[in-house]
């Protein structure tokens, strides 16, 4: 597997692909929500096993913090480590900018995927796009 860091210049199509089918063919999202006015201000990652996408996220900063949004896997690769290595990605390009906090919403079915990796649930559950969904917090360190 290997993980491809796309700018708001580049064709974003691989991304789109696989939030398509997690969020709206699998979860069904309405796609007017699913894509949104901050896919053009993000930076986008995409998971590639071989040529074909399996993961994709996307980072944005807001306020003083960054904010990670749309981490997704295909159903058949989610026991492959493959959030894992999107999120491993994220936190370091946000080190790497010297951002010192990434806060995102999760949805509540993945909190402890999210806790496992150092998150902290701040918020009381809410709903977004019809799914249950709690806010975290992640102090980075700064050794990244």
């Amino acid at each position: 597997m290997n993980i491809k860091v796309l700018t708001n210049k580049q064709d974003h199509s691989d991304a789109y692909f696989v939030r398509q089918k997690v969020f709206v063919e699998e979860q069904q999202v309405d796609v007017e929500q699913e894509i949104d006015e901050y896919d053009s201000e993000a930076l986008h990652l995409v998971v590639y096993k071989g040529t074909a996408p399996i993961g994709a996220g996307r980072f944005r900063m807001v306020e003083d913090y960054g904010k990670a949004e749309r981490i997704c896997v295909l159903s058949s690769y989610r026991k492959d480590g493959v959030g894992k290595l999107l999120m491993d990605k994220l936190e370091e390009l946000a080190s790497k900018h010297e951002i010192e906090k990434i806060k995102l919403h999760a949805q509540t079915h993945a909190e402890g995927f999210y806790k496992k990796l150092g998150y902290v649930t701040v918020s009381g559950e809410f709903m977004d796009a019809g799914i249950p969904h709690v806010e975290m917090v992640k102090k980075l360190s700064k050794k990244h």
